[in-house]
């Protein structure tokens, strides 16, 4: 069982929502908080804590930083959380994310991996913070990046500052990037299963619906499930030796990611991927967390009748 907090912009492209529902569901993790990073980050945090309610989970929300060190405008979707009724009523902590990352590894040393799958916006602020945080995380799993091609990836583009400064503190660190998880899609059988999956998976699949509407396709690409799913089933990937991760700063490269091997290097990228085995298991893990609920409200239920 590994701790994990997970770093998340979700409520934009429904990937976060589905990574959120699949670590629920991961026997091996132990969701230890959520923190929203980027935009709204109050208004995600909601929406996370109600994805957790829904998987009968009281999970701890924290939000965190709104504006990217880079100055970038935030990308805004305009539909987030519009499908989620009242989520004004849900509790969140009063922390702020990068504050309360520094308290929980102080606390808590080399125990608990980082999940970190929108701008890391948050991770450079708590370095800033406590620059020996870097030796407190146990591993840092970033969905981010393109490799060997010239594509430069949202998370990294949106905060190319923090991007760069989190992936040069000496962290050990795993990255997954588009060249990786644009192998994987998700398309309408696996969507039935996940849409069947009682209350959680009955809003992800509108969620996921409403993501396709968007872009008026008819699939999507699981980016950051991907990403966190190299910590759970590392034999369905392949990794590269350790190396170093630079990030264009600035400019119309701004977020382009190289990688170059260095034996004194932090950080390692996914260089393959068994893509089909990987649907399935993303998808197994959602359905899991939304029947394993589903079944307690049925047991419930049926013994107040």
């Amino acid at each position: 069982m590994r701790s994990i907090i997970l770093d998340t912009d979700i409520g934009s492209d429904v990937d976060d929502a589905m990574a959120l529902a699949q670590i629920l569901g991961s026997p091996d993790l132990s969701l230890a908080e959520v923190h929203t990073v980027y935009g709204d980050t109050l208004l995600r945090a909601r929406l996370a804590r109600r994805y957790g309610v829904l998987a009968g989970r009281d999970l701890d929300v924290v939000p965190g930083v709104v504006e990217p060190l880079s100055g970038r405008k935030i990308w805004w979707a305009g539909h987030e959380g519009t499908l989620h009724d009242g989520l004004e009523s849900e509790t969140i902590s009063a922390d702020t994310a990068p504050e309360r990352l520094v308290d929980r590894l102080r606390e808590h040393p080399g125990e608990l991996d980082v999940a970190a799958i929108g701008p890391l916006t948050n991770l450079a602020a708590a370095l800033v913070l406590e620059p020996e945080a870097a030796g407190w995380i146990r591993h840092l799993w970033v969905m981010g990046g393109s490799f060997g091609n010239e594509k430069c990836e949202h998370n990294f583009k949106s905060d190319d500052v923090a991007a760069q400064a989190v992936l040069n503190a000496g962290i050990p660190t795993t990255v997954t990037g588009l060249e990786i998880t644009q192998q994987v899609t998700i398309e309408s059988a696996r969507l039935e299963r996940i849409r069947a999956a009682g209350p959680l998976g009955a809003a992800l699949g509108a969620d996921i619906e409403q993501w396709w509407a968007f872009w008026n396709e008819t699939w999507n690409v699981p980016h950051d499930p991907v990403a966190v799913l190299a910590l759970s089933c590392p034999e369905l990937f392949r990794f590269s030796e350790a190396g170093r991760v630079t990030i264009a700063v600035g400019g119309e490269r701004a977020g382009h990611s190289t990688f170059t091997p260095d034996p004194a290097g932090s950080v390692r990228i996914v260089t393959g991927v068994d893509a089909e085995q990987v649907a399935e298991e993303i998808t197994a893990r959602i359905v899991a967390a939304g029947t394993a609920y589903a079944g307690v409200r049925g047991e419930i239920d049926g013994d107040r009748a």
